[in-house]
C-alpha cells in the first residue's frame, strides 16, 4: 500500500524554482485590439495591466533586453489556416489579417524596431520561428507578459521548458478574460512549468543586468 503524500512532499516536488538565466528577452503575447478592447466579443478588462506591460517594456529598453511583441491573425476568410482550432473556438472577423483587431493596443509602448511576431496557435512557438531567433541570440530565459493567461500565456511557458528556455510570468502583467481560469492557470504554471513572480522582481533582475552592462 502506498504512504500518503504530505506537506513536505509537495513541497519537495512542485514549484521549485527555475530562476533568472544570463540572457532574457520579453515576449509580450497578444495585446491587441481585439483583445483588450472591451466592445470586442473576445476582450477582458486591460488598462491596469497595459500599464503594467509598459512598466516592464521600458525597464527592459533600459537594459537592452530584446522585446518581441505577438498578434494572433488569420489569412484566409474562412479561417481554414486556423486548423480544428476555428471548429472548437468559432471564427472572428476581429482576428482576421487586415482588420483593426490584430493591431496591437495603440496604449501599449512598442518601438517601431521591436519585432512583430504572427501565429495563428495559442503557443507562440508552435508553426513560428521563436526558437530560431531565441538560440541564435543564445538567450536562456523568456520572460512572458500579456494574455491570456489559461490560453497563449500557458501554451507558451509550457513551450518554452519543453524548448530548454526558462519561462518567467509576471503575475501581474498577464490576464485573462475569466478570473477562475486565471488564478488556476497561474497556479499550475507555477508548480510544474514555469517561474510565476511579480513585476517588482522581474525590474530588479533587468536593474542588475543594466548595472553589469554599465
Amino acid at each position: 500500500m502506498s504512504k500518503p503524500t504530505t506537506d513536505s512532499d509537495t513541497a519537495s516536488t512542485w514549484g521549485r524554482r527555475l530562476g533568472f538565466g544570463a540572457r532574457p528577452l520579453l515576449l509580450v503575447i497578444d495585446v491587441t485590439r481585439a483583445f483588450t478592447e472591451e466592445h470586442r466579443p473576445l476582450a477582458t478588462g486591460s488598462s491596469e495591466l497595459i500599464a503594467q506591460i509598459n512598466r516592464i517594456t521600458g525597464a527592459a529598453r533600459t537594459a537592452d533586453i530584446p522585446i518581441i511583441f505577438t498578434v494572433v491573425a488569420y489569412d484566409d476568410p474562412d479561417f481554414s489556416d486556423a486548423g480544428l482550432w476555428a471548429k472548437k473556438i468559432g471564427t472572428h472577423p476581429d482576428l482576421l489579417a487586415g482588420s483593426d483587431g490584430v493591431e496591437l493596443d495603440p496604449r501599449l509602448s512598442r518601438e517601431n524596431k521591436e519585432a512583430v511576431l504572427v501565429k495563428k496557435y495559442a503557443s507562440c512557438f508552435f508553426g513560428t520561428d521563436l526558437s530560431s531567433r531565441l538560440n541564435a541570440s543564445a538567450r536562456d530565459t523568456l520572460i512572458i507578459v500579456g494574455m491570456t493567461t489559461s490560453g497563449c500565456v500557458r501554451a507558451t511557458a509550457v513551450d518554452a521548458i519543453q524548448s530548454g528556455f526558462r519561462p518567467i510570468i509576471a503575475r501581474d502583467a498577464v490576464g485573462d478574460r475569466w478570473k477562475d481560469a486565471h488564478d488556476q492557470a497561474l497556479y499550475d504554471l507555477n508548480a510544474k512549468y514555469a517561474d510565476v513572480i511579480e513585476t517588482e522582481e522581474i525590474l530588479d533582475y533587468f536593474g542588475r543586468i543594466d548595472a553589469q552592462a554599465s
